[in-house]
């Protein structure tokens, strides 16, 4: 973990990790794919996860009050199930069919979004849908910090406004970074050389962090939410992409 083109890569997945914690919560999946480039993807995972967490206090910071309490007294528990599920399959369940499931849920929720013609109501926030919706959450993110899809499958059609769907996000995915971080420990991703690393790369995450607040803030509303999907659609594709390289 040297080198020029090491560096570049990994201070690029340091403030794509930020932005997400600023309310940008799609842009962070691309964190590991970026640095993958130059090390294994479960090495990337493990060296990133500290700078979600970090990250993660800033972004807390700047949403202590837009949030909506009713969607994460549901998301918060299913998360929780889905990770421990991660760390229990962590040795039987291939990446790449997880990384492949992810891209294929977003990749159709995304594509039917896109292609409807006109906006549905918001719907009524359903407690089972959000405990099975959740539960992928947790385990996707605990497998390749690839979360956000079968969140956002969930938590767009409730059609939240702006601050307070990103204030979600970010409240949400900073309960799972944190929890994450036991198993990650006994997995032995957490070594002296990636917290090293994360250190060094803590000040371009937080610095995005409040970037990606200001882009939430000034982007109008329908604008921000098509960039949204765009991005899930685009990153699905990414990962159905990755998933079939690694099966093959």
């Amino acid at each position: 973990m040297e080198g020029p083109l090491f560096w570049s890569l990994a201070v690029l997945a340091a403030v794509l990790v930020g932005m997400s914690k600023g309310g940008l919560p799609v842009v962070g999946m691309l964190g590991v794919p970026v640095l993958a480039l130059v090390i294994s993807p479960v090495t990337a995972a493990g060296l990133l996860l500290p700078v979600f967490v970090v990250s993660d206090w800033f972004g807390l910071y700047a949403y202590r009050k837009e949030f909506d309490a009713r969607v994460l007294k549901v998301l918060i528990p299913a998360t929780t199930v889905g990770v421990g599920l991660g760390w229990a399959t962590a040795t039987v369940v291939p990446e790449w069919l997880v990384t492949g499931l992810v891209g294929l849920i977003g990749a159709a929720f995304a594509a039917n979004a896109l292609l409807r013609r006109t906006d549905p109501p918001a719907r009524p926030l359903n407690v089972a849908a959000g405990g099975f919706w959740g539960t992928i959450t947790g385990f996707t993110s605990f497998v390749s910090h690839s979360g956000a899809p079968p969140y956002q499958v969930f938590v767009l059609p409730l059609r939240l406004p702006k601050m307070v769907f990103a204030g979600t996000s970010t409240i949400l995915f900073a309960y799972v970074n944190a929890i994450k971080l036991i198993p990650y420990y006994f997995l032995g991703q957490l070594s002296a050389e990636n917290l090293h690393v994360a250190a060094a790369l803590l000040v371009p995450a937080a610095l995005a962090v409040f970037l990606g607040v200001r882009l939430v803030r000034i982007v109008p509303t329908q604008l921000f939410f098509k960039i949204v999907v765009w991005a899930l659609l685009l990153i699905s594709l990414r990962l159905i992409w990755e998933a079939a390289g690694q099966g093959l």
